[in-house]
Formats: structure tokens, C-alpha cells, sequence
């Protein structure tokens, strides 16, 4: 007997029996696709069961997307002892080979699927596709004492029909940036360059570096504050966001060095 679960923090939970097969299989021969050692190891075993506990994206495990859902596959391979003579070889021991499936749809666990199969090729691996991002603005307010602003301005945000928001010199921007779409744990966003500029065209003039390699720009006396985004935070997926705070500021005009009065735009 073998039981397969997926939980919804993404980790897939494997109970191996030795009567599974006939003859008895031995459990020190099971190996995943990504071999049988570290995280692919039993977290726990007797002479009757071998438990497995590991992250649906460790010990090999491939994803792909089936309609709307992402699909994590890996696989149970038992090893064999093989004896050789002088006119062939030959094994008495069971050859078993399982796969396993976890299937995620947005932040709800969808189903899952067991393929047994003793001769199935190994599935492809998933083809990378574009990914969609959202830049939004942070608008919660602190209500009770000792609450702190730069955690609260995540709580809510600013709709379109908001737009545009005005805000005073100095004032703090709470920005983000997350994935649109996405529900691969496994995806981690980063941010390169962000810079804000004074049209809707991004590569438009003037222009003013908010981050750079991921960084904030040195040469801004007001740094841009980057904001951490962890298991805390509440989201399902953090590591499909970024967030950063901003003061508030306008562009001049290089000729006659006076404030220019177009939206800043990021």
C-alpha cells in the first residue's frame, strides 16, 4: 500500500508499505527523482512503513500547467539487485515505479493524482511562458495607537478609478509589485531597475531612479526603502511580491530649473 497527500503549504506526504508488492519491496532501495538522500530521505521508518515529507519542488520534482491548474510530478522508483553470469543476468528482487501527483489552483488545494505505471516515460518538463506583473499604490491608514504605517499601507490599495492620486512633497509612496496569475511557489520575483518619469511613456524624459540592481539609488537623499515580503505578511505566495516605499517628489525643468507640474508616473 502506498498513500499520497498534498497539503496546501506545498509539501508532498508519502507512506510507503513494504507489502505494497510481491515480493515484499525494500524500502532502503526507494529513491525519488532527484535520488534518495537529504530532504528525499525518510522522515521516519520501521520495518513495516517508510514516511516522506519534502517541498513539492525539491528531490526533482517537475511542474507543468494543465489547464488552469499547476501540476507538481515526481517519482518512485525502487533499485534492484541484478546478478551476472557468464550468459546473462538476471534479479530476484521487485522492481516498483510510481508516480505522483499534486495538483494546485490558486491558493486552494484542487486535487491529486497517482499514475502507476512500470514503463511510462518521464513527463516533460514544463515550457517557460511570459509572466504578467501589477505595480499598484498602498492606501491603509493607521486607525489605533501603535499600529506601524509602512505595515497597514498593504492593507488596502487605491482602485483606478482613484487615479490620479495626488500627494504632497516628501509624503511616503507605498508601491508593489507582484505576479499576476501565477501559482508556482517556485517563482521568485526580483526588481532590477525602477524608476518613475514624468509621462506615461517609461522611457520618456526626465526620468528618476527609484531602485537599481535592486537596490536603492545611492544618490537620492531620500532613499527608497525596500519593504520585506516573508511568510508574515499574509499573502500565499510572497516571493511573488516586492514592495517599496518612495517620498514624494516632482521634477524640475533642467532649463529653468522650476518644478515641472506632470504626473510622476512609476
Amino acid at each position: 500500500m502506498v498513500t499520497v497527500q498534498c497539503t496546501l503549504d506545498g509539501q508532498f506526504v508519502l507512506v510507503v508499505a513494504r507489502d505494497a508488492t510481491v515480493p515484499r519491496i525494500s524500502l532502503e532501495s526507494i529513491s525519488m527523482l532527484g535520488g534518495n538522500s537529504g530532504p528525499c530521505s525518510p522522515v521516519d521508518s520501521n520495518t513495516a512503513f517508510a514516511i516522506y515529507q519534502f517541498p513539492v519542488t525539491a528531490c526533482g520534482t517537475t511542474m507543468m500547467v494543465q489547464g488552469g491548474y499547476v501540476v507538481y510530478e515526481n517519482r518512485m522508483l525502487s533499485s534492484y539487485d541484478v546478478g551476472v553470469g557468464p550468459r546473462g543476468a538476471i534479479t530476484r528482487d521487485t522492481h516498483y515505479e510510481l508516480y505522483f501527483q499534486c495538483k494546485y489552483s490558486g491558493v486552494r488545494l484542487a486535487t491529486l493524482a497517482i499514475d502507476p505505471s512500470a514503463n511510462a516515460d518521464p513527463p516533460s518538463i514544463v515550457a517557460s511562458g511570459p509572466l504578467q506583473v501589477e505595480l499598484r499604490l498602498g492606501n491603509g491608514h493607521c486607525v489605533a495607537k501603535g499600529c506601524v504605517e509602512d505595515e497597514v499601507a498593504y492593507t488596502s490599495y487605491y482602485s483606478a478609478a482613484d487615479y490620479p492620486v495626488t500627494k504632497v512633497l516628501r509624503e511616503p509612496v507605498y508601491v508593489e509589485v507582484h505576479i499576476v496569475g501565477r501559482t508556482d511557489p517556485n517563482i521568485v520575483l526580483g526588481l532590477g531597475g525602477c524608476w518613475a518619469t514624468a509621462s506615461p511613456n517609461p522611457y520618456s524624459l526626465p526620468q528618476w531612479d527609484l531602485l537599481v540592481n535592486g537596490c536603492p539609488y545611492k544618490d537620492d537623499r531620500y532613499l527608497t526603502k525596500l519593504m520585506p515580503v516573508n511568510g508574515m505578511s499574509g499573502l500565499a505566495y510572497p516571493t511573488h511580491y516586492r514592495r517599496f516605499v518612495l517620498k514624494m517628489f516632482t521634477f524640475v525643468d533642467p532649463g529653468s530649473m522650476a518644478p515641472m507640474h506632470e504626473m510622476v508616473k512609476t
